[in-house]
């Protein structure tokens, strides 16, 4: 056998153990209005930006994420009960608008192309990881709302491991509101 020959077999049994591996991957699931964030448990449903399902082994359903960002935030802590097997995120190349992301528009984690570091905020009003399944795609959002183009691997822990401060909105509670509300309810209880 030829050099050629060798190399070119040794190619093909890798192409295929790739296909392979991917064949045996659950498939995404449909996400419906039941569907519920694994870290808020709201309905994802009422939240916009990309979301993300994570499976996991010996589970029949996976996990819903509000956000992509908190799934490799997921992925990337040791604490998971269950190997992760697959982790399917929104296509946005392919999604109706930031609002409607899309319930069977996923793709495996592992082949999107991410925007990291724009302007863009998920569903958890934190900064978000942007999927694409078109690098085109992911160029043209870039062009427009900033960051840079990453696969899975190359995403910096502190892009999904850092808190997030949040700016208040109204109605969102502050330390001295708490804390008032706190003394209130003891003052109560005592009377």
């Amino acid at each position: 056998m030829t050099r050629a020959s060798i190399l070119l077999t040794c190619l093909l049994a890798l192409a295929a153990c790739s296909e392979d591996e991917t064949a045996n991957l659950p498939p995404p699931v449909t996400m419906t209005e039941e569907a519920l964030g694994h870290f808020c448990q709201m309905n994802l449903t009422e939240h916009p930006g990309p979301k993300a399902q994570v499976h996991l082994d010996g589970m029949l359903a996976p996990l819903f994420f509000s956000q992509v960002r908190d799934a490799i935030a997921y992925q990337r802590m040791p604490e998971q009960s269950h190997a992760i097997i697959a982790i399917y995120v929104n296509d946005m190349a392919v999604a109706e608008s930031w609002d409607e992301p899309g319930i069977d528009n996923w793709l495996l984690a592992e082949t999107a192309h991410f925007v990291v570091g724009s302007d863009a905020v998920g569903g958890m009003a934190a900064p978000e990881l942007v999927p694409f399944g078109d690098r085109t795609a992911a160029l043209a959002f870039t062009a427009e709302r900033g960051g840079t183009i990453m696969q899975l691997a190359e995403i910096p822990d502190a892009e999904v491991l850092t808190p997030v401060e949040l700016e208040p909105t109204p109605g969102m509670l502050d330390d001295d509101d708490f804390e008032d509300r706190l003394r209130g309810l003891l003052q109560r209880r005592e009377s």
